[in-house]
């Protein structure tokens, strides 16, 4: 009713009117899809800097200082090794088992910190939020390029532990690069699903150690995937091969692991394309639908 009584007696124009007529526009109004695209690639090189800031300042008050990005994996990678290499036995049905567990291990923690992270990426940065205009996609976005600066770093020690057990050099290590740039895609499109949920949900951060235990689990991390479909019914066994992760961890086992074969490279890449143009783009757009709620109340 507001908009549609006369403001301007003179003229005999709405509100509304008045505001079209002198190009004034709502506070915190969405822009169109094509339109904050273009704003949020204005803003790559805030979004650069800002992950260097965070990786520069993530663990600067430690002793060991970014030696934590690396060494975290490799603790987890060692107690798996344990548990299901030495008391397990798993080892004995994998030719190179250390590497094959490094290496799950290491792409798996990419996306997992990257989606815990992300579900406090808008909570957790509400003052810049409510102080500075600018697309809130840069902050999920922001998440994920932190994780991937670590995952690089620590590819440098994955790529010793893979050539120290074994595992020559290939052609095939020039695949990782377009492996990991598709499951950087996944990760930034997950991302900005958790961080407006996470907006929304509070209590998403403490569910989230559990849902990721789970799908760890799930993702051929710490044992054989042919596992899978010995002990599965053939349905889930196959529904597992679609699982995200799992598709980006072979393929950096096929691209590192000389040893490692998979009876389908072609399947493996075009799913590793498919989640990542999904997840990409239906991620953005869920984000960009709730753009104008970040930061309210």
């Amino acid at each position: 009713m507001a908009n549609t009584a006369v403001a301007d007696p003179e003229s005999g124009l709405t509100r509304a009117e008045l505001a079209r007529r002198y190009g004034l526009r709502v506070a915190g109004e969405r822009p169109p899809l094509g339109e904050y695209a273009r704003r949020l690639w204005a803003y790559r090189h805030f979004m650069t800097a800002y992950s260097r800031a965070k990786v520069a300042s993530s663990l600067s008050n430690t002793q060991l200082g970014q030696l934590w990005q690396v060494l975290t994996p490799l603790t987890n990678a060692a107690v798996y090794f344990l548990i299901f290499g030495v008391i397990l036995s798993q080892n004995r049905n994998v030719s190179n088992f250390i590497a094959y567990l490094c290496t799950g291990v290491f792409i798996f923690m990419f996306t997992q910190t990257a989606v815990s992270n992300g579900t406090s990426a808008i909570t957790g940065n509400l003052g810049l939020i409510r102080a500075l205009q600018f697309p809130r996609a840069a902050l999920p976005i922001t998440v994920t390029l932190v994780q991937l600066q670590q995952l690089l770093m620590s590819m440098v020690v994955l790529a010793a532990i893979v050539l120290f057990t074994g595992e020559p050099i290939t052609f095939r290590w020039l695949l990782l690069a377009p492996a990991l740039l598709l499951q950087t895609i996944f990760n930034i499109g997950l991302t900005m699903i958790m961080a407006r949920i996470g907006s929304k949900v509070t209590d998403l951060k403490q569910i989230m150690p559990f849902v990721m235990r789970t799908w760890l689990y799930a993702s051929g991390v710490l044992y054989p995937v042919a596992l899978f479909h010995k002990h599965l019914p053939h349905w889930a066994a196959n529904l597992l091969e679609w699982n995200p992760p799992l598709v980006f961890i072979e393929l950096a086992r096929y691209a590192l692991l000389d040893s490692h074969q998979v009876s389908s490279p072609l399947k493996l890449w075009a799913l590793g394309l498919f989640w990542a143009v999904v997840m990409g783009i239906g991620g953005f757009v869920y984000f960009w639908r709730g753009e104008k709620e970040y930061g309210r109340g």
